[in-house]
This record gives structure tokens, sequence and C-alpha cells, in this order.
């Protein structure tokens, strides 16, 4: 019996939308799709950690490009052999590779050097990103970015967390971070 097509998508933030992926897995006959809406840095993503647990032998997971499931190479070697360790493969679409387990060195040496092309191009992204806001405060043009909060809110989130309501809750009511949180509460 042949296993099961899995896509995988992710983006950085809920704010983001999963359009351009979705559509470049549109011509993919899929049986489950996980998608997560967090940061790639982080390994503890819940539809990450799902289609881990849900991948069987002789499936296949279909994932855009290779900085969707992963930052680092690390990260992204590791991932990988969790998939082909059970039988499993792993197509990655932008970069026309797929891994089985069986592959050969060749493959993992391309599975690396992609890997860390992808790592690289992130990087850059970062540090030309740095270099524009240092720029950009030099000449009194950078603000930072915009409260989220009007001031009623920021009093009415001070008044929740005082009545001891768990900032994890008043956090996802307001629809910022925890971070944001105490961000707010320290005068932030």
């Amino acid at each position: 019996m042949p296993g099961k097509r899995i896509g995988y998508i992710r983006c950085s933030s809920e704010s983001q939308n999963t359009a351009r992926q979705d559509e470049q897995l549109a011509g993919c006959v899929l049986d489950k799709i996980f998608t997560d809406k967090l940061s790639g840095k982080t390994l503890n993503r819940p539809a990450l950690t799902q289609l881990l647990e849900y991948v069987r032998e002789d499936d296949l997971v279909i994932v855009t490009s290779m900085d969707r499931l992963a930052r680092n190479v690390v990260d992204l070697r590791n991932i990988v052999r969790q998939i082909t360790d059970i039988g499993a493969s792993i197509e990655f679409k932008k970069e026309h590779l797929t891994f089985t387990g069986e592959d050969d060195s060749m493959s993992q040496l391309m599975l690396t050097m992609m890997g860390a092309v992808a790592e690289f191009e992130v990087a850059l992204l970062k540090e030309r990103q740095r270099e524009g806001i240092a720029i950009a405060k030099t000449n009194g043009v950078y603000k930072g970015r915009s409260k989220c909060l009007k001031p009623s809110e920021v009093v009415d989130l001070q008044a929740q967390v005082a009545s001891g309501i768990p900032k994890a809750t008043v956090a996802h009511t307001f629809g910022i971070s925890r971070k944001s949180i105490y961000n707010y509460l320290n005068g932030g």
C-alpha cells in the first residue's frame, strides 16, 4: 500500500499568510497538510511536532523549500534524518531535491550545501536589516516599531494582570506576546 503524501507549510508569524506556499503545493495531491505560523529558529513548532509523530514508512513529506523546514543546517539535517530514518521520504519543491534515507554521499552533500546557502541568506538579510536600521537611526528616521495597543487598552491590560489573570491569557486576549505584556507593564 502506498504511503500518504503530507505537506508542511511554515511562515514566521500569525500576521503573514501562507498563500505563496499554498499555491506551490496546490499541484500536489496531498492527504494532509501541517501548517505552522512560527519562526523557523525554534524546533518547538506544534505542526512540525504533529507531522513528525504522524509520518510513517513509505510516506512522502513535501515542503516548498528548505528554509521553510529549518533555519540552520544542523536542524535541517536532523529533521530530514528523523523523517527518512522511519522509511519515509522528503521532497523540497524549490530545490528539486528528494531524500529517501538511502541517499548517497552526494545527496548528503547537496542537503548540507543547500541548507548552508539558505542559512547564509537569512544571515545576510538580518545583517542588511541591522545596517539599514543603524543608518536610519543616525539620520533620525527610525522610530522603532509602533505601539500595538492604545493607551486605554494598556490600562485595561494592566488591570487584568493586577487582578491575577495569567499573563499568557492576557497576551492572547490582546493578540500580543508575553514579552510585550512585560514591556507594557514596565512602561515600554
